[in-house]
C-alpha cells in the first residue's frame, strides 16, 4: 500500500485507497474486511477513511458501466489490478452524472496523482490521463454504448438479472433499481426505554428529521455517525432496517421462555427479542469474534444473553462431530432460525454482493440451510415455534426452503409475512427479507 506519499484529505488519497478496496472485492474479500484490511495497515484519520468507504460503495454499485466504459476505452483489461481499480473508481465518480461529488477535471487530475504515487502504477499515469480525458471528451456517446449490456445498464451480473427476471417478472426493475441506491439509516426504538413519538421528538430537539416507518422503526432524513444519533449510547435506539425488525414480534415471546437465537451475529434481533420480553435466551453464532459484537450491543442495550459459538447444524452430542456439541438437550420454546443464504435482498447495503457471489452459491447455500433448519427443529418443544429468516430473494432459499422443510418435518405453518421485497417510500422503507413460522406439533 502506497498511501504515504499522498494527503490524507485529497481525493487522490480516497480513490487510491478505494480502488485497493476494489481490487481485494475482485480477488473474492468482502468489502468491509477488504476496508478494515487498509484501514489497519494505514494511518487514515476518520474523515479519509469515510471518504475511501463511499467511494468503494459507490463504485460497486457503479461497477457494471465502469467495466463496460473501459472495455471501450481501453484496447485490454489495465494491468496490474490496482490500476483497474482506480480507473474503475474514477470512472464511477465521473459517470454518477445525477449526482456528481466533485468537478470532472479535479476527479481526472486526482486520479493521475493517485497512479503517479504508486510505484505499482506511476508507470500507467499518462494512460490514466488519456482515457478519463478521453471520456470526458466522449461522454455523450460512450455512456450509452456502455448502457447496451444488462451489466452496463443495472449494474449487476447478467447471471443475477436474469434470475432476478425469471423470480420477480413484474417486479424485477424496481428490485434492482432499489439496489443501487445507498440505504438510509433505520433505527429501532428500544420501547423498554422509550416511546417512538417520544424519541421521535428527541431526534427533532436535536436538530433532526426522522420519520416513523414500522411499529418501532425510524428512519433518519440524514445519516451519520451512531455514536451522535442522540440515546444511542444509552440504549434508547440500535441500528436495524425495519423488515428486519419483524422477526422478534413475530416469535410472540413471553416472560421466561428458553429462545435460542441461532446465527445470532451481530445481535440485532438478539437485543430485540430481550426488548420484548425477560427469556433465557441463547445466542449462537459459528464464529467466535462476531461473538463480540453481540455483546457490545448487549452491554449497550444493559441485557444479558448466554453467548455460544457453534454450528447450527450439529449440537447435540449424541449426533455431533467431536468439539461441535453446544446444546446441552433442554428443549427450547421458540427459535430463531436466521439461516445462511447469497443475501440477495440486501444488497443496497452491501453492493459488493453482487459481485462475491457466484450462481451456484443459492444451492449450496440452501443445502446448508436445509440441513440447520432439520437440526433447530430436533432442538424445539412440542407446541414450540420457530421462525425461519432469509434476507434472500431466490425462492430456492426463502419459499421453497420453507415449502420443503415443512413437507420434510411435518411442521404446521403459520401465518408470516413470506417474502417481502425491498421498498421506499415515503411510508416505508426496508430491505428484501423472508419470514416462515412453524409451529411443532404437541406431543
Amino acid at each position: 500500500m502506497t498511501l504515504a506519499s499522498l494527503k490524507p484529505d485529497s481525493l487522490a488519497y480516497s480513490l487510491h485507497g478505494a480502488a485497493l478496496a476494489v481490487t481485494e472485492v475482485r480477488a473474492g474479500t468482502a468489502l468491509p474486511q477488504a476496508l478494515a484490511r487498509i484501514f489497519a495497515h494505514t494511518d487514515a484519520p476518520p474523515q479519509a477513511r469515510g471518504a475511501m468507504q463511499d467511494l468503494a460503495y459507490l463504485t460497486m454499485r457503479k461497477l457494471g458501466v465502469a467495466d463496460g466504459l473501459l472495455a471501450l476505452l481501453a484496447n485490454k483489461p489495465p494491468q496490474p489490478e490496482v490500476l483497474h481499480g482506480l480507473l474503475c473508481c474514477a470512472l464511477s465518480l465521473l459517470a454518477n452524472t445525477e449526482d456528481p461529488a466533485y468537478d470532472a477535471f479535479t476527479v481526472v487530475n486526482q486520479a493521475v496523482e493517485a497512479a503517479a504515487a504508486d510505484p505499482e502504477m506511476s508507470h500507467a499515469k499518462g494512460v490514466v490521463n488519456a482515457i478519463l480525458r478521453r471520456f470526458l471528451r466522449e461522454h455523450e456517446n460512450l455512456l450509452p454504448q456502455a448502457a447496451k449490456t444488462p451489466a452496463g445498464t443495472w449494474n449487476y451480473p447478467t447471471w443475477w438479472i436474469d434470475r432476478m427476471q425469471a423470480a420477480w417478472p413484474n417486479d424485477w426493475q424496481a428490485i434492482l433499481r432499489v439496489g443501487n441506491v445507498p440505504p438510509p439509516l433505520s433505527l429501532r426504538v428500544n420501547r423498554r426505554k422509550t416511546s417512538v413519538a417520544d424519541y421521535i421528538q428527541l431526534l427533532h430537539t436535536n436538530g433532526m428529521a426522522a420519520t416513523q416507518i414500522g411499529p418501532a422503526a425510524v428512519r433518519l432524513e440524514k445519516p451519520l455517525p451512531v455514536m451522535q444519533i442522540p440515546g444511542f449510547a444509552q440504549g434508547l435506539a440500535s441500528v436495524q432496517d425495519a423488515a428486519a425488525q419483524l422477526a422478534a414480534p413475530l416469535l410472540d415471546v413471553r416472560d421466561g421462555m428458553r429462545v435460542l437465537d441461532a446465527c445470532a451475529a451481530p445481535g440485532g434481533k438478539t437485543g430485540h427479542l430481550l426488548e420484548c420480553a425477560d427469556l433465557d435466551l441463547l445466542a449462537l453464532d459459528h464464529d467466535p469474534k462476531r461473538l463480540r459484537r453481540i455483546e457490545e450491543n448487549l452491554q449497550r442495550l444493559q441485557l444479558t444473553a448466554r453467548l455460544q459459538s457453534g454450528d447450527a447444524r450439529f449440537g447435540a452430542a449424541a449426533t455431533s462431530p467431536p468439539g461441535q456439541a453446544w446444546w446441552d438437550g433442554q428443549p427450547f420454546d421458540r427459535i430463531l432460525a436466521d439461516i445462511p443464504c447469497t443475501a440477495s435482498g440486501i444488497v443496497r447495503r452491501h453492493p459488493d454482493i453482487r459481485w462475491l457471489r457466484r450462481k451456484s452459491d443459492t444451492a449450496q447455500l440452501a443445502t446448508l440451510s436445509a440441513q440447520i433448519l432439520d437440526n433447530l427443529w430436533q432442538m424445539l418443544k412440542p407446541d414450540g415455534k420457530l421462525l425461519l429468516v432469509t434476507c434472500s430473494l431466490w425462492p430456492q432459499e426463502s419459499e421453497q426452503q420453507a415449502a420443503a422443510f415443512a413437507k420434510r418435518n411435518h411442521a404446521v405453518r403459520l401465518p408470516a409475512p413470506g417474502q417481502l421485497l425491498p421498498v421506499v417510500s415515503d411510508e416505508t422503507d426496508h430491505d428484501g427479507l423472508f419470514y416462515a413460522l412453524f409451529q411443532k406439533p404437541g406431543a
